[in-house]
Order: structure tokens, then sequence, then C-alpha cells
């Protein structure tokens, strides 16, 4: 069956297109069919029917003139919302940026939003690539949550478990994949959005050092902390995009000038000699048993691989939530200010009073609850007399939160812990309690503070009890920046002594 491509890695479906063994169309029309049938998950916003066939028969007429094809060419691939595309709409899963010009606050249309003029780099990256671009994939609103449950649109649906959150904010990006609606996605990470919703739909995710992967055309919520990184079901795959996406950008500042690495090769690599650090700061209180031994049969696996295991200390790591909810609070609130209802997005019409008033009302109706949570808490720690208490301390301690990685890593040469410490969690369990929410991100916070590399990768799943089904864990692999190479490395021989590439029930 057609449908059967969809479960080859990135490199066999490519090499196949190129060798004309499959074509970019048929694998296009099992991916759009595939994702007719699962419209249940809510992992789209828009699907690019017309636009992925066009680009798939590029692609079949490339190869047929005998010309060279990309490293992508003919895979299926999902890019968060939060990326520009010139050739679909971007919506951030907010209303504010939906039903341009109709002044309707309740519009909830994302096939109808805002289109961008110019593509992200990483999509332009992808595009040259021959890469086939299905659509883009739900998220929590301007990449604000942990579970999806804050999209205008409609929580994405775990395919383990469907009364399930799949984690955020990347939600639609990890369903996609998980439930193979596209080979491969692209998502952001600003305190855990790859790695976390990675790991509750066992996926693999991996977020970028910062500077590694350009932010040009990503939708900004918190400058300092936003990257952008791919999503696979095996780990050669997320190689395979991470090195097609990743190197410098004359359009970002902040991207590095620097070597890419060979990640796909990096997969095949010994790990033998390689020192693991064990934080027991991730180990403690509010951990998932399940997760614990499943996380620690992992790390015995890359001993048995030959990997030396010993303890290091993280003892900043508890600051790392208040830290971030100060720090991206802030750039939140200052990144979020250009959605006025004047320049571009929803407009509230027939304001009656001044500009202020425009200003607020149109924010009021485009902002959900959560964005504008986060809006009131980085503006008063921006505010005067408030800025010096919180928002300067936070720095403060975003810097002791690094130093204390860069002490780690004198003597180990990448960190193992849980991605999450608890697995996917049903709908509606922590809306009530931000705070509660907020303890999902609390593995993948510090790494993100500190801007170094993060990846998760499946191990083995929590068991099945008479209250739950088995449930997807992931294994948090941390490294030095710009040492994605040597995570691949590691998650590569995980994946391997773990069983391999897991998939939900059909």
């Amino acid at each position: 069956m057609m449908s059967d491509v969809l479960e080859l890695s990135i490199a066999d479906l490519a090499d196949q297109v190129k060798s004309g063994t499959l074509s970019a169309r048929a694998v296009t029309e099992a991916a759009l069919a595939r994702i007719e049938r699962t419209q249940d998950l809510n992992a789209f916003l828009h699907v690019s029917k017309d636009a992925s066939l066009a680009a798939a028969d590029a692609v079949d007429a490339k190869r047929q003139r005998g010309e060279a094809l990309g490293k992508l060419a003919g895979v299926p691939i999902a890019i968060k919302d939060a990326l520009c595309t010139m050739d679909a709409p971007t919506t951030c899963a907010s209303k504010i940026l939906t039903r341009v010009g109709e002044g309707n606050a309740g519009g909830t249309d994302p096939t109808r939003g805002f289109r961008p003029p110019y593509d992200a780099t990483v999509v332009a990256r992808l595009r040259a690539a021959d890469a086939i671009l299905i659509g883009k994939v739900n998220m929590d609103e301007f990449a604000m949550g942990s579970s999806g449950e804050n999209s205008a649109f409609g929580p994405s649906r775990n395919p383990w478990d469907k009364s399930r959150t799949a984690g955020g904010s990347s939600s639609g990006s990890a369903v996609s994949v998980a439930a193979g609606l596209a080979l491969g996605a692209l998502g952001s990470d600003t305190g855990g959005s790859i790695r976390q919703p990675a790991a509750l739909c066992g996926v693999v995710g991996v977020k970028p050092s910062y500077g590694r992967v350009s932010r040009y055309g990503l939708i900004a919520f918190a400058s300092s902390l936003d990257q952008v990184g791919p999503f696979a079901r095996d780990v050669k795959s997320a190689a395979r995009l991470l090195e097609v996406i990743s190197g410098a950008d004359p359009m970002d500042s902040t991207s590095a000038d620097l070597p890419v690495g060979e990640y796909e090769a990096a997969c095949s690599k010994d790990v033998k000699g390689l020192r693991i650090g064990i934080p027991e700061e991730y180990f403690g209180e509010g951990l998932d048993p399940a997760i614990a031994e499943s996380v620690r049969s992992a790390i015995a696996e890359l001993e048995k691989a030959g990997c030396t295991v010993k303890p290091v200390s993280l003892p900043h790591t508890k600051y790392g939530i208040a830290t971030y909810y100060v720090v991206a609070t802030a750039e939140a609130s200052s990144n979020l200010a250009r959605f006025d209802g004047v320049r571009f997005g929803l407009r509230i019409e027939n304001v009656k009073s001044d500009l202020t008033s425009l200003y607020g009302k149109t924010r009021n109706a485009g902002f959900g609850a959560e964005v504008k949570r986060r809006i009131l808490l980085g503006t008063y720690v921006l505010s005067a007399g408030y800025y010096d208490a919180y928002y300067k301390k936070a720095q403060r301690v975003r810097t002791l939160i690094k130093r204390d990685f860069d002490a780690a890593f004198e003597s180990v040469d990448a960190i193992a812990v849980p991605t999450s410490p608890i697995p996917a969690f049903r709908f509606g369990e922590k809306v009530e309690s931000p705070l509660a929410m907020y303890l999902a991100d609390v593995f993948t916070l510090p790494a993100s503070l500190a801007g170094i590399a993060g990846l998760s990768v499946p191990c083995r799943p929590t068991p099945a009890t008479a209250s739950q089904p088995a449930l997807p864990v992931g294994l948090q692999l941390l490294g030095p920046s710009f040492a994605e190479e040597r995570l691949f490395s590691l998650a590569a021989e995980v994946e391997r002594r773990m069983g391999g590439v897991q998939r939900p029930p059909a």
C-alpha cells in the first residue's frame, strides 16, 4: 500500500524518490490521504494540498530531467504555524492573526489568516532541499503553553491516547510525526516546546544550540530563547533535517557563523568512552516513578555501550522556572506589542474613541487568556521600580544556571535526564492551575536559559495499568553549545538499544 511509504525513514524515502522507485507525487498523495483520515487529531491548521502537489510534480520533473535532487527529495514536512510561509497562512494559532481585515474577533478559520510576504529562512532551506511542505500545524497560541490547549483552534490530540494532550507548544508538529502524517516537522523551542511534546508523543525532538539555526521568519515569543528545530520518528531523520536547516544567516544577527556538523554521520559513531553526567536535581520529588525507571534503564544501556556514568551537580536548577517566567514574559511583552490592530492582523472596527482604545479592544479580543497573562507578567517585571527587583535579578540567575552547565561539562561530555516529569496528561487536568502547567517544563527550561544543545529521544514507555495505557517517555540528552553531533551519536545508540522507532496504536 502507498501509505506504507509514510513509515520509511527520511533518508530511505528520499533515496527511493531520487532513484525513481517512488514518485514524489505518490508520496504526497499518500500523506494528504492520511491527513484527511485523521482530522480528529486536529494536527493541521492548514493543509497545502495544491501547493504540495505542485511541489511534488516539480521534484518528479526535476528527476526526469536528470537533475540532482536535494537531501529531502519528496519528503512531506509539516511546519509549525509560527514560521512564516509565503504560500500558506501564518496565524500562531491566534485570533489576532486570523481573518485579516474582517474585524471579526470570533473568527476561527486559520485558513484565512495572515499571509507573510516572505518565507522563514528554515522554510526556504527546506524548499531548496526539495522537501514537500505539506501544511501548517497546530500549536499553543504564540508558542505559550505546555499542552496545546491554548490554541484558538482547539488542541491537537495525542495519537497514543486521544483523551490526552500532545504537549506544547509544538503540539501539532509532534502529532503529525507520531501519527505518520509527515515524515518530519519543524517546531520552535523557547523553554521546551520541541523536547516536551516529542517526549509525550514518542518521537525525536531537537533543540539546537542558540545560534545554530536562523530565527528569521519565526514569529518571536522570547528572542533570547527561541530556537527552531526538527521532529522526526528516528534519530537519523532528525539529524538530516537539522543539517538542512542549520547554518549562518545574514538575516539573523544571532545566528552563529560556524560550520554545520555532520549530524547524520554522527548517528553511526561509537559512543564508547563518552562521559555521561547524571544530576540528581532532575531525579527528585515530582518525577513519575515509571519515567524515572525508564530513563535510568536507558542510561544503563549507554553504560553497556561503553559510556562512563558519573554524578554532576546543577544546583541552580531549582530557580529555572522562576527565572524563565520573568525573562520570557518580559521579552514576550515587548515582542507582542506589534500586534496592535493597525499594521496587520485583526482590527476591531467602529471604535468610537481614541487610538489607545483601538489597541486595547483589538488585543483583548485577539489574544487568548495565557498570552494575556504572560504579557501582563512581562510588563510588570519591566515596569519602573520593579526592573531591578525582577528582570535584572532573573538575568543574573540565568548566568548562574549557565555557569552550572559550563562547570558540569568540564568533567562530562553530555548530561542525561528525563525530558518531562510526567507522561501525557488528560485534557483539562492542569488548565485551572497555570503553575501546575508551568511545572511540566521543569526539566527543559534550564537548558533553554543556558542556550545549550538538547535532544529528546524515546526510551521505554510506561507500563499499561488499569487507569492509563502505555505512554511514551523521553530521555533528554544535553550537551555543550554546538555539540549536537555528540548528542546524535548518543541518541542513536539509545534508539538501537531500546527497540528502535516507536509507533502509537493503529
